[in-house]
């Protein structure tokens, strides 16, 4: 079997991207097994969103676990990410995409947050 060329392509992305991207990189992933939880759960696929929600807690669990605790603002991230963690158990629990779609919302705008955090970090503005 021929390897994927995405695959290649996804792994090189990864092995090449600095600390920013692959935390860039994980708020995408985190946002994508969230919606499609939501699809699973609208679709009453029960198995798929819980896989996926798994999915999105490891994520953020991956973030509490890298916050540097030296800044004063480690502490209001964990905060976010505990409340997320906790929505997402209550989501898995009720298979609600309602709470799905609170979680993902959440995420989407501290993804737009480290974007303007990684421009900043360029000398963009």
């Amino acid at each position: 079997m021929a390897p994927n060329p995405y695959a290649k392509y996804q792994n090189s992305k990864i092995l090449t991207a600095s600390p920013a991207e692959l935390t860039l990189m994980l708020y995408d992933g985190a946002i994508k097994f969230g919606n499609i939880a939501i699809i699973a759960m609208n679709e009453k696929d029960i198995e798929k969103a819980h896989t996926n929600i798994i999915k999105v807690q490891r994520i953020i669990t991956e973030f509490r676990s890298s916050l540097d605790r030296n800044y004063p603002v480690a502490q209001d991230f964990d905060n976010i990410y505990v409340y997320l963690l906790q929505r997402l158990l209550q989501a898995n629990v009720k298979k609600d995409p309602e709470i799905m779609e609170e979680v993902v919302g959440h995420l989407r705008t501290l993804r737009e947050t480290w974007v303007e955090v990684m421009k900043k970090g360029k000398g963009g503005a």
